[in-house]
């Protein structure tokens, strides 16, 4: 058992890691959408996956705020929260000109009011979180009647795989009700620059 000492540590230990890692994390091809294919093929993945109406969307783990950005310019109003401060400063930079609010806080437990968005966006943040089913249970409540959570997850490497598979992030949807669709990603490598053979997908989600 930790104490919240132990806790507070662990946190500030993983925020000064990401923090380390935020001026080169636009390095990969999916990170900084730096490749004008790359960023048209996750363009496109969100424009299918969003409202098609521009609404509410809340972006957490946001990274540099790459997919922010695209969210944003297809009309949405933002707001992107990340862990790391350096983070955040960069998706800030990012996104200047637009409408969005930065916030530095826990993806798990956002400093955000229930029922405020149409959107929860998370990539590759879920597999990372202890207590996954609850923590979905928590981002359904930050949702309006109709809402969705687009979840991009994954499981990486061969030796010790790492990561959250499918069908384990659909069952932990299941007791939401609604409905869930997976859209399988690993087979297209303009989202990630090259070739993968690795567990890649999306979940839209639209809980009850």
């Amino acid at each position: 058992m930790t104490d919240d000492s132990d806790r507070t540590d662990t946190e500030g230990v993983d925020r000064e890691n990401w923090d380390a890692r935020a001026a080169s994390f636009d390095d990969e091809p999916d990170h900084g959408l730096r490749d004008p294919s790359v960023r048209a093929a996750w363009a496109g993945r969100l424009r299918a996956w969003l409202p098609g109406r521009p609404g509410d969307l809340l972006d957490l783990g946001c990274g540099t705020g790459s997919l922010t950005l695209l969210a944003a310019e297809q009309g949405h109003r933002v707001t992107a929260l990340d862990r790391s401060p350096a983070m955040v400063a960069l998706a800030r930079r990012k996104l200047a000109g637009h409408d969005a609010v930065f916030l530095a806080g826990d993806a798990a437990a956002p400093p955000v009011g229930e029922r405020r968005y149409d959107t929860v966006l998370v990539r590759h943040v879920l597999w990372t979180l202890p207590e996954p089913g609850r923590v979905l249970r928590r981002w359904r409540g930050l949702l309006r009647p109709g809402g969705r959570l687009v979840l991009v997850e994954g499981v990486w490497g061969t030796v010790s795989p790492v990561g959250i598979p499918a069908d384990r992030l659909t069952a932990l949807l299941a007791p939401l009700g609604g409905r869930a669709s997976v859209e399988r990603l690993s087979q297209d490598p303009a989202l990630w620059g090259r070739e993968v053979d690795d567990e890649r997908y999306a979940v839209v989600a639209v809980p009850d």
